[in-house]
């Protein structure tokens, strides 16, 4: 086995991530890690800069100086809990899969941001990219606080949007009182929507100046994420559905996960109750297997 073939330009992507995640909270400069790791500047910047548009590095803007990224805390996340809350939510997700021929994801809130820490898909369709993230901030990641601590809910309100958007907030305590009722979210988003939501995501690491900004913004509040209230879905009627989502809880009654069944498509409301309350199940089956409880009201 001693002639096992290795890869030097790998060796030294491994080198750099080595020496950002043992330094203890440290950050480097390109001079500095080329010197220290043996690199040249132009090879370190190329691994710089691609392991940071992965999300694994966090460049600071200011410092020019590098740290490790969400991408490396979902990775380590992943690892440390692959055998518990993940694992556990894909063999509770995989019979709601194969039954509805559907996908489904498994999602956290790491950092500041929303990060897809597994995906599957039935046969013929494509599961979500694992390590997908967008920004933790309104108008994204209402669910991600629907069901935990009022607390929660509250910073999650107060946080700086990521773009212009006006918030209903009667309406979304509204919404979450409904959603903690049923146990579950029921999601429609246009396709013009789920395009704008996509340029967000990359609109929030490109800094788009503050008239497309504002302009993104007012079409999001026309087109952005709505979510149905019981009293909106006749169960004879079909509704276009974007997802259904329940959440995990940890052991203080903290949200841990989102699991989520991605619909994109018309749904009577007899059958989003179905797979609305089939999902809510299996997420109070993932929450009871790892010892977690819902908040006491």
């Amino acid at each position: 086995m001693g002639g096992a073939r290795r890869s030097p330009p790998t060796a030294r992507v491994v080198a750099v991530l080595d020496r950002l995640t043992t330094a203890g909270g440290r950050r480097f400069g390109l001079s500095e890690l080329a010197r220290d790791l043996g690199i040249s500047k132009p090879t370190c910047l190329g691994i710089l800069t691609e392991l940071t548009a992965a999300g694994y590095l966090d460049r600071d803007p200011r410092t020019l100086t590098y740290g490790p990224g969400a991408a490396l805390i979902a990775a380590g996340r992943a690892a440390q809990r692959g055998f518990a809350s993940v694992q556990a939510a894909r063999r509770r997700l995989e019979p709601l899969v194969a039954r509805h021929r559907t996908a489904a994801t498994v999602s956290a809130v790491v950092g500041d941001e929303v990060m897809v820490l597994d995906a599957l898909a039935a046969p013929g369709l494509t599961p979500a990219r694992v390590g997908e993230r967008y920004p933790f901030a309104p108008p994204s990641g209402l669910m991600y606080v629907l069901w935990g601590h009022d607390a929660d809910f509250e910073a999650w309100l107060a946080r700086e949007p990521t773009l212009p958007v006006t918030l209903d907030r009667d309406r979304l305590r509204t919404i979450t009182a409904r959603c903690r009722a049923a146990g579950y979210l029921v999601e429609s988003l246009t396709p013009a929507g789920m395009r704008l939501y996509s340029l967000l995501n990359d609109a929030a690491a490109r800094d788009l100046p503050p008239d497309a900004r504002a302009l993104m913004g007012d079409l999001l509040s026309n087109l952005g994420e709505r979510v149905y209230l019981e009293a909106e879905l006749s169960p004879g009627t079909s509704h276009p559905v974007h997802l259904i989502a329940a959440p995990v809880h940890d052991a203080d009654g903290a949200q841990e996960l989102v699991l989520a069944l991605q619909v994109g498509a018309p749904l009577t409301g007899a059958e989003i109750a179905g797979r609305g309350a089939a999902l809510a199940e299996a997420a109070a089956a993932v929450t009871a297997e790892l010892g977690g409880r819902a908040p006491s009201r």
